[in-house]
């Protein structure tokens, strides 16, 4: 072969060869392009993936969400739930309901003789010997049996009559004037406007029920509007005690206090406590803003027990107890969950336990204060060193919150240094609850009116029972001295009958 033709030839099959060479890159370069797009399909479904799997833990937890390992109520717990109440589940240690085997048995006392009505004395005819007949011969030490009755109750009406006279030398009628001081500005006395306010402000009895209450037992016809007339009238007669209870509670050297939410025609609001041991005061407010609680603590003094609210911020950490039971319930909610953050919850809730058996030693009188505070030392230790690794950690749900407690370091261990300060805010729950079930049934008030007589009376209530005051007999004396226009009964004063 001619080499000219020879090279041309090569020259073809190489040409040959670069376009395919070309084709096959262009081919690679296609895949190159399809494999970029794939990663990048498959990096973003492994994102929707993962905030899909992030987004079902989360609804998990919230589905998991009991009293046990959050704020919600007991009586929001759904059957079945572990450690609930009556009826959701079985019950603690297997007992069945009732007095268990060796507890001390509680019978009815008999009322003191000075305040029985009625006697009725039995004596026996005839001897069981001999059969000869007895005489009746009173014994000191008769066998005693009681009834307890109520009588029939009837409502006690004073009519007030302004007669008109005619004059007997000009024949001019005269009636008799208006006197304000005689005749009361209300058709309804004291006690009758105490036992209304007790019904529908202290026991939550809707008013509607109220009225049929006060109609079938009392046989007095009232309207709504009456009732709400009359919780009017008490609320501004008990005004002196609250404002009372309010100095009481701001002078207190340790004080606990919670918040929830509150319903007025619907809307939003907030209800807030502070309860100490000598009285408890509520007040609902538009928010539970830092600059709405500020001004009602008053200046600040004592130590402040509550859960890490951040609008409490304004009282010094040194100075406050954060709330282990709030903690309990978060370290609760960290051990149900699964991986490193399972593992974290468990080992905080360990810890936590340690601690209140070593606190319920110290309060049952087992364990000295000295003894105590050796053995919480490492315990403290051990608890923020791991709250710290938590931290650490960065783990979703967990990180952030151990971080929030670190930052309430100063808080947490308040009640090993100060006499009468709990590690709980239990006191706080339990006082709050009333009205928590109270809103829960009737859905809150319709009106600021309505507002003012619910945390007023609560706070009367709760104080006055705290001070071993007969509720009732207290609003009477309230409700009494606003007729006579007097000064009212003292909640802290030993001395008054109320």
């Amino acid at each position: 072969m001619d080499p000219h033709d020879r090279i041309a030839a090569l020259e073809a099959e190489v040409a040959l060869k670069d376009g395919i060479i070309a084709a096959q890159a262009t081919k690679i370069a296609t895949l190159e392009a399809r494999v970029v797009e794939l990663e990048q399909v498959v990096a973003a479904l492994t994102a929707q993936v993962a905030a899909l799997l992030k987004q079902n833990q989360q609804l998990t937890e919230r589905l998991d969400r009991n009293s046990r390992n959050s704020n919600l109520l007991p009586s929001s717990d759904p059957p079945g739930t572990p450690g609930g109440g009556a009826g959701k589940g079985p019950r603690k240690g297997g007992k069945t309901r009732g007095g268990q085997p060796g507890h001390p048995g509680r019978r009815r006392e008999l009322v003191p003789q000075d305040q029985v009505d009625r006697f009725v004395d039995l004596f026996p005819p005839e001897c069981e010997n001999c059969w000869a007949a007895l005489p009746e011969v009173h014994d000191l030490a008769a066998k005693r049996h009681q009834l307890i009755e109520l009588p029939p109750i009837k409502a006690h009406t004073t009519e007030f009559r302004r007669h008109s006279v005619r004059c007997a030398g000009c024949g001019h009628k005269t009636c008799a004037a208006y006197d304000a001081d005689k005749i009361p500005a209300s058709p309804f006395g004291p006690r009758l406007m105490s036992v209304i306010a007790l019904l529908t402000g202290v026991y939550h009895v809707s008013r509607r029920q109220g009225v049929s209450l006060l109609s079938d037992v009392l046989g007095i016809d009232l309207s709504l509007g009456a009732v709400s007339a009359v919780e009017a009238r008490v609320s501004e007669a008990v005004v002196p005690a609250v404002n009372e209870a309010w100095e009481t509670v701001k002078d207190a050297p340790v004080k606990h206090t919670d918040g929830t939410g509150w319903l007025q025609a619907g809307t939003v609001l907030s209800l807030w406590t502070i309860a100490t041991a000598m009285a408890t005061v509520f007040k609902i407010m538009s928010s539970g803003s830092k600059e709405l609680l500020k001004p009602l603590f008053g200046s600040p003094k004592g130590i402040l027990i509550s859960d890490r609210a951040g609008a409490l911020t304004f009282w010094a950490m040194e100075w406050r107890q954060i709330c282990w039971a709030h903690l309990l319930r978060k370290f609760v909610a960290f051990s149900e969950r699964d991986g490193p953050a399972g593992e974290i919850g468990r080992q905080l809730l360990d810890y936590t336990g340690i601690m209140f058996e070593y606190w319920h030693e110290h309060k049952a009188g087992n364990l000295s204060k000295d003894i105590l505070l050796a053995w919480m030392a490492p315990l403290r230790t051990q608890v923020e060193v791991l709250l710290e690794r938590a931290v650490a950690a960065s783990i979703d749900g967990l990180s952030g919150s151990c971080a929030d407690i670190l930052d309430h370091r100063a808080a947490l261990w308040t009640f090993l240094d100060h006499k009468d300060v709990e590690p709980t805010n239990n006191h706080a729950e339990r006082e709050l609850r009333a009205f928590v079930l109270w809103r829960k049934r009737s859905f809150g008030s319709q009106s600021e009116r309505g507002n003012l007589f619910a945390e007023r009376v609560m706070t009367v209530a709760h104080t006055a029972r705290k001070q071993n005051k007969n509720v009732l007999e207290f609003l009477v004396a309230c409700c009494t001295a606003q007729s006579a226009k007097t000064a009212g009964p003292s909640l802290f004063d030993r001395d008054v009958a109320a």
